[in-house]
C-alpha cells in the first residue's frame, strides 16, 4: 500500500507591519490641505471604534491649544479685542492659508483659517461618520454592534437614519455620507469614517458616482430561470467577487447581478463633493486574538439582550417598530402601530440577525446557533481583512497600526 503523502498546512498570511501614529502630523496635513478625511478601518473586534473615538478627542485637544495660541498671538500682533477676529482678518488669514497651502507648506494661516473662518463646531472639533452596512437601522443595536456608550461627547452620522426591515443599499449610503461629509467640513469641524464594510469606505473615499439601479423585472424573471452556480459564474464575469455576501441567499444574489449588469452598461463617473485624499489606518490585531474578541464579545451581546432584541423585531414589540409609542393592539389601528419585521428579512441581514432569527423560528438550538455565528463571524472578519488588502494592492495606502 503506497504510502499517502503528507500535504503540509499553508502558513497564516503574515500581518503588515505596524507604525506609530503621529495625531500631530495628521491634523497638520488635514489644515494644509493635503488630506481631507481620516479614515479608521479594520476587522470586526479589532477595536476600531474605541480607537477612532480616542483619536477624535486627541485631534480635538490639539486644535484646542491652537486656537488658544492663535487668539493668543493675535490679541498681541492684530489688535483684536478678546480674540475675536474681525470679517476681514478672518479673509486676510484665508488668502495666506491659500498662499501656505498652494506652497506645500503647513503655517499658522492654515490653522486659522481651517478654525475660524467657519463657524466653530458645538461641542468637538472631530465628527464621526459610521461605515457599517447594518448600524444605519433604527433598532438593530445590539447585534450590530454599535456600541454608542464608546462615543460619548463625540457626534457621530449615519447610524439609525432607517427603519429596520427596510433593504439600505450601497447607492442611498453614497448619498448620505456625501451630506454629512459636506455639512462636517462647512462648519469648520473634522470627518473621521469608521467602520469595517469595505464596500461603503472605497464608495466614500474613491471619489465615484454610484448609480442607482432600478428594478428591472423582465431581467429577474430572466435570471430566476437559471441555477444559483450559472448565476453566480455570470457575477464573477461581471466583477470581482470579494465577499460571499453577494450571494448568500438567492435573492441577494439575483440583485447583485442586476446591480453589475446595469454598472456595465452605465459607467460610474467622478462626484463634485467626496473626499480625495484620504488618510488611512487600520486597527490591527493578530487572528487568534480577533477570535478570542469575537467570542468574549458573542457572549457578551447574547448576554446584553440579543436574542430578545431580535425577537421584538420578529414580533413588531421592539420599540424602535412602534409609532408615536402605541402599539397596534391598544388602538386598534394596524397603521398606527408596529410592524414586525418577517424571518426572511432578518435573515437578509446575515450573521448575528440570521442566525438568531433562525434559533428563534425553531431551526437551530441555541447551541447550534452559538456556534454557527460565532464560526461565521470568525470568517466575516477574516473577508474583511482580505478586502482591505486588496485595497493596498490597488494602491491604497493604509497605515496600520496595533490597538
Amino acid at each position: 500500500m503506497a504510502k499517502k503523502r503528507f500535504t503540509p498546512i499553508p502558513p497564516m498570511a503574515e500581518l503588515p507591519p505596524a507604525e506609530e501614529i503621529n495625531v500631530r502630523e495628521i491634523l497638520d496635513k488635514y489644515l494644509s490641505g493635503e488630506i481631507d478625511l481620516i479614515c479608521v478601518l479594520g476587522p470586526t473586534a479589532s477595536g476600531k471604534t474605541r480607537y477612532a473615538v480616542q483619536l477624535a478627542r486627541r485631534i480635538n485637544a490639539l486644535l484646542e491649544d491652537r486656537v488658544e495660541r492663535v487668539a493668543s498671538e493675535d490679541r498681541a500682533t492684530r489688535g483684536t479685542e478678546d480674540g475675536v477676529a474681525s470679517n476681514q482678518q478672518i479673509a486676510q488669514w484665508a488668502f495666506e492659508a491659500s498662499s501656505s497651502k498652494r506652497s506645500g507648506g503647513v503655517s499658522e494661516a492654515n490653522v486659522r483659517a481651517a478654525t475660524l473662518s467657519a463657524p466653530p463646531c458645538a461641542g468637538a472639533h472631530a465628527e464621526m461618520i459610521s461605515a457599517d452596512s447594518r448600524q444605519v437601522y433604527r433598532g438593530m443595536d445590539i447585534g450590530t454592534g454599535k456600541d454608542l456608550n464608546e462615543y460619548e461627547e463625540i457626534p457621530y452620522h449615519l447610524m439609525d437614519i432607517v427603519d429596520a426591515g427596510t433593504k439600505y443599499n450601497i447607492f442611498e449610503y453614497q448619498r448620505d455620507f456625501e451630506k454629512a461629509y459636506k455639512d462636517i467640513r462647512e462648519r469648520g469641524c473634522i470627518p473621521i469614517l469608521c467602520g469595517g464594510s469595505g464596500l461603503y469606505i472605497e464608495a466614500a473615499t474613491c471619489g465615484y458616482s454610484l448609480p442607482e439601479v432600478p428594478a428591472d423585472p423582465e431581467l429577474r424573471a430572466e435570471l430566476e430561470k437559471e441555477s444559483d452556480e450559472e448565476l453566480i459564474a455570470r457575477l464573477a464575469a461581471l466583477k470581482p467577487l470579494h465577499n460571499s455576501t453577494d450571494y448568500d441567499t438567492r435573492k441577494r444574489l439575483i440583485r447583485a447581478l442586476e446591480i453589475a449588469i446595469y454598472e456595465a452598461e452605465h459607467p460610474v463617473r467622478r462626484t463634485a463633493y467626496l473626499p480625495k485624499n484620504t488618510y488611512y489606518i487600520g486597527t490591527l490585531v493578530s487572528r487568534e486574538e480577533r477570535n478570542a474578541r469575537i467570542d468574549r464579545r458573542l457572549d457578551a451581546r447574547l448576554e446584553e439582550g440579543m436574542v430578545e432584541e431580535i425577537r421584538g423585531l420578529l414580533n413588531g414589540t421592539h420599540p424602535a417598530l412602534i409609532k408615536n409609542g402605541i402599539s397596534a393592539s391598544a388602538c386598534g389601528d394596524k397603521d398606527a402601530g408596529s410592524k414586525a419585521i418577517p424571518a426572511e428579512d432578518l435573515i437578509y441581514y446575515g450573521l448575528e440577525y440570521k442566525f438568531v432569527t433562525q434559533y428563534i423560528i425553531g431551526e437551530l438550538t441555541y447551541e447550534q446557533m452559538r456556534t454557527a455565528l460565532a464560526t461565521a463571524i470568525h470568517q466575516f472578519a477574516k473577508r474583511q481583512m482580505t478586502w482591505f488588502r486588496g485595497m493596498e494592492r490597488k494602491g491604497i495606502r493604509i497605515h496600520w497600526t496595533e490597538v
